[in-house]
């Protein structure tokens, strides 16, 4: 079982659609890599939501006691906390509000994909704080990274 936060799955999945299947290594150390293989190589993984740290923080140098203290760039989102883990708590608990899961809910990864598929709907309010051509391109990459997702056993 992985355990993920729901927003780290959606950038999977997003990455997906960009065509970024196999991330390298980050120099921060976290496991976006190791965790997106994981996710692709099998569909049917269960996934544990969480909204603290996950198996992708896990390893990461900002993960200081299970806190993030890294920071954002703010520059083109001035309306965001520039905390990390304070942006990343507001991703998490607007995406699980839209998609209806809790932390500690499981799913398997197939699951969730069809969660975002059918639920997702204008992800603008879900990253109310960034400018809507980003956001626009970015539901963009998740529309088609959940085809390609939902599609690939087909």
């Amino acid at each position: 079982m992985i355990s993920i936060k729901p927003h780290h799955f959606v950038d999977i999945v997003t990455a997906l659609g960009e065509g970024r299947s196999d991330p390298e290594p980050h120099p921060y150390g976290h496991a976006v890599h190791t965790v997106t293989r994981q996710i692709l190589a099998d569909p049917d993984v269960k996934l544990r939501m969480e909204f603290g740290a996950d198996d992708i923080c896990s390893p990461c140098c900002h993960n200081v006691d299970g806190l993030c203290d890294d920071t954002i760039d703010i520059s083109f989102r001035p309306q965001a906390p520039e905390s990390k883990r304070e942006y990343n708590l507001l991703l998490d608990q607007r995406w699980a509000e839209r998609l209806d899961i809790e932390e500690g809910d499981v799913l398997t990864a197939r699951e969730f994909c069809r969660r975002i598929r059918d639920r997702a709907g204008d992800i603008t309010d879900i990253y109310r704080e960034t400018p809507t051509d980003r956001t626009a391109a970015r539901q963009s990459k998740l529309e088609k990274g959940v085809a390609e997702f939902l599609d690939q056993d087909r």
